[in-house]
């Protein structure tokens, strides 16, 4: 009887929520210049957590720390990367500004705090229902993306200017 009586509670708060997010919705749209809600932006962050295979969570990188990887990364994020999340890797780009969920900024402890794997994941296949693409490539040069987006944090001055100096010039911010 008592877990009957649970289900039917459940069911029933289900169904409230349900219908409170439909108006909220109704009554806010779902537009992406508004500034997500904490408890929304927490829980798109934890489907993203759910949806990434589990085989890629506990994936370390496999290329040793090089100046001659992390150089071939900075020429391919300016490239590829800068245009929608910044040569600094904060993700303040005209471009950004306009996007839902928000361009990460690659220095914050949250993107810093997912594992190689995720990184590596999210490259390669892109996030539905965002303005990340899959770009696919080699392993390898995502690895290398990766072993890049764990540096930002420590880019220096000079990194910085090589990275503005080899952006698309359509992209420069």
């Amino acid at each position: 009887m008592k877990r009957r009586y649970l289900l039917i509670t459940l069911f029933v708060l289900l169904i409230a929520a349900g219908g409170l997010a439909y108006r909220y919705l109704q009554t806010h749209g779902f537009s992406a210049r508004v500034e997500p809600h904490p408890l929304e932006e927490a829980l798109a962050l934890t489907v993203r957590k759910l949806v990434t295979p589990s085989s890629y969570l506990k994936l370390k990188n496999p290329l040793a720390e090089s100046p001659v990887y992390l150089a071939e990364a900075r020429v391919h994020y300016a490239d590829h990367c800068a245009v929608c999340h910044g040569a600094d890797g904060s993700g303040k780009t005209k471009i950004s500004k306009g996007l839902y969920p928000p361009t990460p900024d690659f220095s914050a402890a949250r993107t810093q705090e997912l594992s190689d794997g995720e990184l590596f994941y999210i490259i390669r296949e892109g996030i539905r229902f965002s303005g990340m693409p899959g770009f696919g490539g080699s392993d390898k040069e995502n690895w290398k993306l990766v072993q890049f987006i764990r540096h930002i944090p420590n880019l220096s001055s000079e990194e910085l200017e090589m990275i503005r100096s080899e952006m698309p010039k359509r992209s420069k911010q």
